[in-house]
Formats: C-alpha cells, sequence, structure tokens
C-alpha cells in the first residue's frame, strides 16, 4: 500500500469537478482549480512553507485514509502533528482512520453526502470510477501554486510517475512515493518454518504449497495455513500473471499481449487460481469464514491463528511484515518484479469534491512531501514514546515496547505522502530507500504503462458489473464457492451488465493512447 501495496494492492476497494469556496476567506475567484492564484481572503497570496502563514485565516481540515484500526495513541500524535501543521500553514488536522473492512462503504458513504472531507486515499483499484463519479477536484492548478514540493519530489525520481495519474490530460491524484512496483510470493511465520524444516527453495509455485499448508493444519490446531490479504487469496497473484489495469475490467495478459485486452474472469489463467484455491479451501487450508471475516492477516498472524498470506513484495518486506505482526517473519518472492500504472496510482491522495479548502488541502499535502518531522510524526508517531533513535536515521521501539504494545504504531509508510523522508526502521538496511528506487527502476515495465481508463462512457455499467463482482469475487476468491458452477454464473451475469461494452471503450482508448505514446 507497500504494503498495501504493501499493502494494499492487494485490495480491490471499492471525479471535473464542483469546485467550492476554495479559498478560506471564501473567494471564489481565488480558487485555483478555476484558474486563479489560491489566496487567503485578502487578496495575498499564499506559501505552503510556513513564511506567510500568519496571513492565512485558521483552517480546519479533515484527512481520511485506511488502516488496520485506531491506535490508542492517535489523539497524541494529532497533537503533535497539528502543531507543525499550524505552524506552516495554520491549519489543523482531523486525521479520520477507517478500517479496511469498512472502508469501501464507509467512504462511499462519506463521499456520496455533504461531509467534509478534505484529504482522502484514492487509487485502490478504483481511481477512474471515482474521477467518472466526479469525487475528486482536479489537481493541475493546485500542483503549480501550492503542491510544487510534490512535483519536485515525483519529478526527481521519474515525471513519467505523475503523468502516469492523467486522465484525459488532468491530474485528479498524486502517488506516494514507495515502492512502485512489486514481486511476488508468500509470507510466514519463521518459528513454524524453522519448526518443521521447510524448504523455503522448494517453493516457485502456488502448487508448490500444498505439502506445507497441509503440514501446518496437521500439525497447528487452531492455526489457519493461509489467510487473505484484503479481501481475497489470490487477488495480489492474479495481478503477477495480468496487467489489470487498475480495475481488473479488461486486463492485458502478461503485462502485454500486443495491448489487446480480454475479460480477466474468462481467462484460463483465472480459473486455474480459482480452482487452486478451492482445492486448499476443501482441504481446510483456509478459513471457513474467510469470505465474511473483516480481521486483517496481521492480526490473525499476532495472535497465533494464521501461518501464512500471499502478497507482492518489496525490498525490506521481512522486517516490515515482522514488525506488523510482531513475529519474525520470512518472505519467499517466487514471482518477478513488475511495474503498471496500477503500482503507480494504487496508493495516492486527492483533494475531494467535499473539501472545506481545497488550496490549504493541497498545501497540507505538500507538507507531506517535503517535511522531515511531520512526515515521520505520521508513520512512527512521537520520539521517546512511540520510537528511539539508534543512530541519525534509523530507529527502533523504545525499551519495553514493541508492535503488541506500541500505542501508535500504524506502520503505513509506504501510504503517507513522501517515504523516502522516512527514518528506516532498524533491522533495515540502511540503504533501503535507495534500494528501494533500484527496484522500481530495474522492474520489468507493462507495455501500457501509463495508460489511465476514462470511465465516464461507461460509468453506468461499472456501476452493475461492480455489483456483480460484490456478488461473486471475494467468494470465488477464497475458495468458499465452487467455481466449476460459479464462475459460469459469474461470467454471464457480467455479461449481462455490460463488461464487454466497458473492455471495448478501453480497448479503444489504449489504442488511441498507444498511437500517441508507442
Amino acid at each position: 500500500m507497500k504494503k498495501m501495496r504493501s499493502v494494499g494492492l492487494a485490495l480491490a476497494l471499492t471525479l471535473s469537478v464542483t469546485a467550492l469556496g476554495a479559498c478560506s476567506g471564501g473567494n471564489n475567484g481565488g480558487n485555483s482549480a478555476n484558474g486563479g492564484t489560491a489566496n487567503n481572503g485578502s487578496g495575498k497570496e499564499a506559501s505552503s512553507n510556513g513564511s506567510a502563514s500568519q496571513e492565512l485565516k485558521p483552517v480546519k481540515l479533515v484527512m481520511v485514509f485506511p488502516a488496520a484500526g485506531e491506535p490508542k495513541d492517535m489523539q497524541q500524535v494529532s497533537d503533535e502533528i497539528n502543531k507543525i501543521t499550524k505552524e506552516k500553514i495554520n491549519a489543523t488536522v482531523k486525521l479520520v482512520p477507517i478500517g479496511w473492512g469498512a472502508w469501501t462503504q464507509q467512504r462511499t458513504l462519506m463521499m456520496s453526502g455533504k461531509e467534509q472531507v478534505d484529504l482522502i486515499l484514492s487509487g485502490l483499484g478504483t481511481y477512474s470510477q471515482d474521477v467518472a463519479k466526479g469525487q475528486f477536484l482536479e489537481l493541475n492548478d493546485y500542483l503549480e501554486n501550492e503542491g510544487h514540493g510534490i512535483k519536485e519530489a515525483l519529478d526527481n525520481l521519474d515525471p513519467g510517475f505523475l503523468n502516469a495519474t492523467k486522465i484525459d490530460g488532468k491530474i485528479y491524484a498524486v502517488p506516494s512515493i514507495r515502492d512502485l512496483a512489486a514481486d511476488f510470493g508468500i509470507t510466514m511465520r519463521k518459528d513454524l518454518v524453522d519448526k518443521y524444516n521447510i524448504d523455503t527453495t522448494s517453493i516457485k509455485s502456488l502448487d508448490d504449497l500444498d505439502a506445507i499448508f497441509k503440514t501446518i493444519k496437521d500439525n497447528e490446531p487452531g492455526v489457519v495455513p493461509t489467510v487473505k490479504y484484503g479481501n481475497s487469496i489470490i487477488d495480489i497473484y492474479v495481478r503477477s500473471a495480468f496487467d489489470t489495469l487498475s480495475d481488473g475490467l479488461g486486463v492485458l495478459p502478461g503485462n502485454d499481449n500486443n495491448l489487446k485486452l480480454v475479460d480477466m474472469y474468462e481467462a484460463p489463467e483465472y480459473k486455474e487460481m480459482l480452482n487452486t484455491v478451492r482445492r486448499w479451501y476443501l482441504a481446510g487450508y483456509i478459513a471457513k469464514d474467510a469470505a465474511t471475516s473483516t480481521e486483517t492477516q496481521y492480526n490473525m498472524v499476532k495472535s497465533g491463528k494464521a501461518f501464512s498470506w500471499i502478497s507482492h513484495m518489496k525490498p525490506g518486506i521481512e522486517t516490515q511484515e515482522s514488525r506488523n505482526t510482531a513475529k519474525e517473519m520470512i518472505s519467499i518472492h517466487f514471482k518477478p518484479a513488475i511495474s503498471t500504472t496500477s503500482d503507480i496510482t494504487s496508493i495516492m491522495w486527492s483533494v475531494a469534491r467535499n473539501s472545506a479548502d481545497p488550496s490549504r488541502a493541497m498545501m497540507l499535502l505538500n507538507l507531506l512531501y517535503t517535511d522531515k518531522d511531520l512526515i515521520n510524526l505520521f508513520d512512527y508517531g512521537i520520539e521517546g514514546k512511540h520510537y528511539t533513535k539508534v543512530s541519525d536515521n534509523v530507529i527502533d521501539f523504545p525499551q519495553g515496547i514493541d508492535a503488541t504494545n506500541s500505542g501508535y504504531n500504524l506502520q503505513l509508510g509506504w501510504m503517507f505522502g513522501n517515504q523516502s523522508l522516512s527514518y528506516i526502521w532498524n533491522g533495515d538496511s540502511p540503504d533501503l530507500w535507495n534500494e528501494l528506487m533500484e527496484f522500481n527502476k530495474n522492474a520489468t515495465k507493462s507495455k501500457a504503462l501509463g495508460f489511465n481508463f476514462n470511465a465516464d462512457a461507461v460509468k453506468s455499467e461499472i456501476a452493475a458489473v461492480t455489483n456483480v463482482t460484490n456478488q461473486y469475487k471475494v467468494a470465488l476468491e477464497t475458495g468458499t464457492v465452487d467455481p466449476e458452477t460459479q464462475l459460469p454464473k459469474f461470467i454471464d451475469q457480467l455479461k449481462a451488465a455490460g463488461i464487454d461494452k466497458i473492455i471495448a471503450e478501453k480497448q479503444k482508448q489504449l489504442d488511441a493512447w498507444a498511437a500517441t505514446n508507442g
């Protein structure tokens, strides 16, 4: 994210734009989305570096994002964050973490109503649909006026990263700086790998996992051999076989296929993966309530109830996941690194159409790409309480504190802005951020890297298809139902809902994109 990707990706969770009164002074003429200069209501141009913060009217901003839960010390960390934002941009920030299981439904309710939302995490497989719904403000002018630090940080990596967010030349979100590619494999509890002398070098594919899962099931009562990552056992593995072009509705097999799209749900590779997961489910390697459980893989492992999960990966994944679970984990990589548009657009930040002050929201976002003190508060909490410095740029838990009892252990550094400004956790390579950038650079690039689908022409069909996928996908991808009987029904209902029209529209846009970018 990556986690989710490094995270999150894993999640296929489920735009332009009506500019609200952008400036805190209520001057619509100052709304940079309308081509004006952001101001504070007094006619003076606002600076995002704090030098003009005293000239800005006070504003309260709401920042919404998914998380495993709300840490008990969230308010203390928020107070420290607000000391910086108050000084730099005269804004206070309300942080609204939403559980991953409730994310899709709750963010939909927030965005469809009139509730104030200023910054919101975007991407997660629904970017083009959200833009088509008019949920986000266009950011081109805001980036020019209040987002110089964001542009500079992204352009220093690769100007293509910001370009990859464009839909019809317009930017509605900015990606976090993190792993912008992914390789694929399985993460397992090291204590059980060692206990049963599991030969990790023998793991080359999903089929190599059956014997390992059987060992865990037969010898570790109460421990589920594998659990879902996001809402699926195999969604991330599916993404190693296809460029899903963000939403999975028209995909590129092998990240190439001469730019000819197919329906992923009709592809033989997809059915084969479903058959594998069904086999695991029937053998008892997957929990019977996998389709409905809202427990994260981290909590399942932390509580001793799970052994492994299949996910995307990156440099430093083992120490990251060990911190998240409070158990030593080992990650086996058996798919090479790939970079797609989805890898860039999976974890982004947008200014919501319900923003009370879009200009100031962009100033806050700009700080998340430029202010090291602020980013480390978001990432790790308060120095001395939630972490301690081992050296100038390396940190660890304070004595007596670990992932199980820390009052602030979000571990979402891949989500908040510019991760390269974060401290490095003890045990990770001291050169981790350079290694991560090399990982991004050397990954195999999808032939469609940089293409974004404009879903506006088929948004009704996408809504109908989404309803169908919500009905079938999780059950199929957790092995809960038999793909022999349910996959054909799923495909028939997708066709009735209009998936072929979506794929045809996406193919037309992809062909036009290729003619310009080939």
